[in-house]
């Protein structure tokens, strides 16, 4: 999904149909990505609009040469029906989702976009699917992170890294992820410790940002495999090294330690500006 941008003002979704799996909140919100070579992205673009369409699901996703990242949401029968569609093609078999729930539909409408970059770094010749950082599995992160000779780096944004973080996290202070180059760069100059911790919301801003950190000529990259939303599912909060809430780029605006949607209560005054005002004036009268 596009990476800064004002959410939208929510608006009044009525809950789609009850499925068996969270019949509390009944819309199945389903995260993925994968970096595939998918020389006809353009041509990719209708059927999987008229299949999501189809299907009655709602959100964004991205196509490119490089592969297809995206954010959908509906009842549990039509996202896989999504996902189902995008397997098909024996590019994308290999692609997996991240899944939480919500009580009402987060998105406004649907949106399926051609880019150059499913994610975007703006740097050339970045490529995860031939250079990218040691995958660290959810269970073996806080070992990890909890290693004085490791530095931990939140790739993500300002506004997103004031809802929460991991305990010892450098912030770049970027606002947007084309920023974060330029950051590294200051970082190589000072000569700042060689063995790196990176994490992000699902992964795949990770996958780029270690890419680059190697060619850069850091020596120990390491990412948190699936992101900050496979940890939340993964590590029981009592063992958890996570602190506050974590952001998403739709109307649920964060997500709680149980992937709960927190649909911006108490967000952070430092996010205030990327946030609908209907958001940041109930905050306000409270």
């Amino acid at each position: 999904m596009t990476e800064q941008r004002i959410l939208p003002k929510p608006c009044p979704h009525g809950s789609l149909p009850p499925m068996s799996q969270s019949p509390e909140a009944p819309v199945r919100v389903s995260a993925f990505y994968l970096f595939a070579p998918l020389e006809d992205f353009e041509a990719l673009r209708a059927p999987l609009l008229a299949v999501a369409q189809e299907a009655g699901v709602r959100g964004s996703i991205l196509l490119a040469g490089e592969g297809v990242n995206g954010t959908i949401a509906g009842d549990a029968p039509g996202v896989a029906r999504v996902l189902a569609h995008l397997r098909a093609d024996p590019r994308l078999a290999d692609l997996s989702d991240k899944a939480s729930f919500a009580e009402k539909m987060p998105f406004r409408r649907l949106k399926v976009r051609l880019k150059r970059e499913i994610v975007s770094l703006g740097v050339e010749g970045i490529d995860p699917r031939r250079t990218v950082g040691n995958y660290v599995s959810p269970e073996d992160w806080n070992a990890l992170i909890s290693d004085p000779d490791v530095t931990v780096i939140d790739t993500r944004n300002d506004y997103e890294i004031a809802f929460g973080t991991f305990e010892r996290a450098v912030s770049p202070q970027t606002r947007t992820f084309r920023a974060f180059p330029e950051w590294v760069r200051g970082e190589r100059e000072k000569g700042r410790a060689r063995k790196l911790a990176m994490f992000c919301t699902g992964g795949i801003r990770c996958e780029k940002a270690t890419a680059l950190m190697l060619r850069e000529g850091f020596d120990e990259v390491y990412h948190l495999d699936g992101g900050i939303l496979n940890y939340l599912e993964k590590v029981p909060r009592e063992e958890s090294l996570w602190k506050g809430d974590c952001f998403v780029f739709d109307e649920r605006v964060a997500v709680d330690h149980e992937l709960s949607p927190t649909w911006g209560r108490d967000a952070p005054p430092e996010a205030h500006e990327v946030l609908p005002k209907d958001v940041v004036d109930r905050d306000a009268a409270k």
